[in-house]
Formats: structure tokens, C-alpha cells, sequence
């Protein structure tokens, strides 16, 4: 699933937060800043995981105002490697 989360996103530590919550729902894949303010990620795992993971993806960390989040399917892989932020 490719993820992007729009709003006050950076420099609100969410991508620190991303890495910890995608640890606690046992995810795979990585989470960047996008020129444009927003984040991106690209994560896989099982069914229930990633919908937890797009759940908590609308709240962010503590400080983050989420306004909208985009997602979607990409093709299963199993090549992304433990989660990681870029």
C-alpha cells in the first residue's frame, strides 16, 4: 500500500512515530517527506496490520494535524525489508 499524508506533517516527528507504530503492527516498508510538505510511505504486511497502520496514519504523531490521506494498492512484493525512514 503506498501511503500520503497531507498537513502539518513535517518537522512534527511522524516519520519517528511511523517507524514505532509500523514496529508495534509488525509492517515492512519505509517513510520519506515529499517536496511538496507532504509524507509518503510504501508498506506491506498482513491485511490487518496495514489497515491499522493507514488508521493511525490519520492521526500521526502528537503534534502532526493531519488534513487527508491517500492511499493506494500496490502489488505485494515481499522485497520491502524492515521498516525504515529516508
Amino acid at each position: 500500500m503506498r501511503i500520503k499524508v497531507n498537513g502539518d506533517v513535517q518537522g512534527v516527528f511522524y516519520r519517528y512515530y511511523a517507524k514505532r507504530e509500523a514496529k508495534r503492527v509488525g509492517i515492512n516498508g519505509w517513510v520519506r517527506n515529499i517536496e511538496d510538505g507532504s509524507v509518503e510511505a510504501l508498506i506491506e504486511g498482513e491485511d490487518e496490520a496495514v489497515k491499522n497502520f493507514i488508521r493511525w496514519s490519520s492521526k500521526g504523531s502528537p503534534m502532526a494535524t493531519v488534513e487527508d490521506v491517500e492511499t493506494s494498492e500496490e502489488n505485494y512484493t515481499g522485497e520491502l525489508g524492515k521498516f525504515e525512514v529516508r
